[in-house]
């Protein structure tokens, strides 16, 4: 596996799933629970992501016990109250001792494997701190890889009260990945009608 990306042949890549927010705009639904078209969305990102990597995890911080019947460990967050994305990637980073870490939202059930190749290379290739997806217009934070050594750097961050990604990012050596091509990759589900939408999609 570790060719394929051009990493050395000690090298391994993990990944984790954001499933730790508390989806106020579905009502407080655990969104990774949520099924379209009979599957709950957190294992269409399992599917995808799980033979792409050396080791995966889902990051939850409720209804625990459901996201272990995914066969995926599940990993909370060491910061109280929520505190988003860097925050489920920090406790992923403490999780696996992975040198390049892969993060993915658990609510885009269109994602492509393709994407999270992408990323990797371009992560392994540019020898940058963070590769990102970019969609043509704008940056999609959430996917995204980053090498290992930014891991103190992102934990300093955290705890000076700090939780915007895109700030955290302008502080390290950041590759803008082109995945226009990939564009479906990024369609959320954040309410009910969406994700009706998405289950036409998925059984037509």
């Amino acid at each position: 596996m570790n060719n394929r990306y051009g990493l050395a042949g000690d090298q391994s890549v993990g990944a984790v799933i954001l499933a730790g927010g508390l989806a106020r705009r579905m009502g407080g639904q655990d969104k990774g629970l949520i099924k379209v078209a009979g599957k709950p969305m957190v294992q269409y990102a399992v599917d995808i992501q799980q033979p792409l990597v050396d080791a995966l995890v889902i990051n939850a911080n409720r209804n625990i016990a459901d996201y272990e019947q995914f066969g995926v460990p599940v990993i909370q967050d060491t910061l109280a109250d929520h505190q988003g994305p860097l925050a489920g990637l920090s406790a992923a980073l403490d999780a696996l001792p992975c040198d390049y870490m892969v993060m993915c939202p658990c609510d885009s059930p269109f994602m492509q494997s393709g994407l999270t190749v992408s990323l990797i290379e371009s992560c392994v290739s540019s020898d940058s701190d963070i590769a990102v997806a970019h969609d043509g217009e704008r940056l999609q934070p959430v996917f995204c890889v980053v090498h290992r050594r930014v891991q103190q750097s992102l934990n300093n961050f955290l705890a000076s009260g700090e939780r915007k990604i895109d700030r955290w990012f302008s502080h390290h050596s950041m590759k803008k990945v082109d995945a226009a091509t990939f564009a479906d990759s990024f369609v959320n589900i954040n309410t009910e009608d969406e994700r009706l939408n998405a289950e036409q999609v998925v059984l037509k």
